[in-house]
């Protein structure tokens, strides 16, 4: 049988003191259990480790010291992974891993990052973009400490916070008649030739949205990036409909885009944060807050396009 901790803790008090009636009493449990932890080291070792004497005191031989110094080792390191473990749970500090899949996440994360630490914080950021699945596995397998994500369809496992609901919207070039009006209809959408995003989750929403209201529409680009969907649309090559947008309307080619709200009732992608809510770390939680109340107070409004 494996020696337990509360063994080796009695064992090694009663060495150090040599007498069991005084280890009994500083670790205020009954002197026979003391003497019943003697035995059971003495037992998983097949060694003889102490010489008991009179008036319960005992004498340590060569190897009983040995055997103890080890099983103190043992103890310190063990109280030692307690403490890191409680400044770990407690501290804003060490590392934060996020994965996400979220495209414009570079428009939201680095405010959002930049106000939840202090300048003094012992902090390295770990960001790293996936697919959805990916994020998901992540998060469950330890790999990330928090994900940011597309919650439908999330994994039962994975426990998450909405953070923002993202309508559909029709991205166009600058110059194109729908800038110019309050919203578009997939109708008229339906008329144009269109540009997909294809990644995981978004390609079936988007494939649903065409089939359920905008049949027969051609497509003309499929593109796995939203920056690439972005600068095909501003270059000419047709409209496109995505749910989040960034802080800017100047595409990597130089050309502008417009996000125009769709006035078709279209079902939306919802932004979460996954995360451990049974026992986050101190670090999580707090980036969890800022991010909750970026999105409640002006993120989600500076992100989604939003017809009056």
């Amino acid at each position: 049988m494996a020696i337990t901790l509360k063994a080796m803790t009695y064992f090694t008090t009663a060495v150090r003191l040599g007498n069991i009636a005084q280890a009994a009493e500083t670790l205020h449990i009954a002197p026979s259990a003391v003497a019943t932890a003697i035995d059971q080291v003495e037992a998983e070792f097949d060694l003889t480790l102490v010489t008991r004497q009179r008036s319960r005191g005992i004498q340590a031989n060569a190897s009983g010291r040995l055997v103890a110094r080890k099983l103190e080792r043992l103890l310190e390191d063990y109280r030692t992974t307690l403490a890191e473990g409680a400044d770990l749970k407690h501290a804003l500090s060490g590392a934060l891993r996020i994965g996400y899949y979220a495209p414009i996440a570079p428009a939201f994360l680095p405010p959002i990052l930049a106000s939840f630490l202090p300048d003094d914080a012992d902090v390295t950021l770990h960001l790293e973009e996936c697919d959805n699945d990916s994020a998901q596995a992540g998060l469950l397998d330890g790999t990330y400490d928090v994900i940011l994500f597309v919650s439908e369809g999330a994994r039962p496992a994975v426990s998450f916070d909405v953070l923002a609901e993202a309508p559909a919207y029709c991205l166009v070039p600058e110059g194109h008649r729908f800038a110019r009006q309050d919203r578009v209809t997939m109708a008229e959408l339906a008329r144009e030739p269109l540009v997909v995003l294809n990644r995981p989750v978004a390609a079936a929403y988007y494939q649903r949205l065409y089939e359920s209201h905008a049949q027969g529409a051609k497509i003309v680009a499929y593109a796995s990036s939203t920056e690439m969907v972005r600068s095909l649309v501003g270059a000419g090559h047709g409209c496109a409909i995505l749910n989040m947008q960034p802080q800017t309307r100047v595409t990597y080619s130089g050309a502008g885009v417009v996000g125009v709200p769709i006035a078709d009732p279209l079902p939306p992608l919802t932004l979460s944060i996954g995360y451990d809510r049974t026992r986050p770390r101190r670090l999580v939680a707090h980036f969890v807050e800022k991010c909750r109340a970026h999105f409640a107070e002006e993120g989600a409004h500076r992100c989604l396009v939003i017809g009056d």
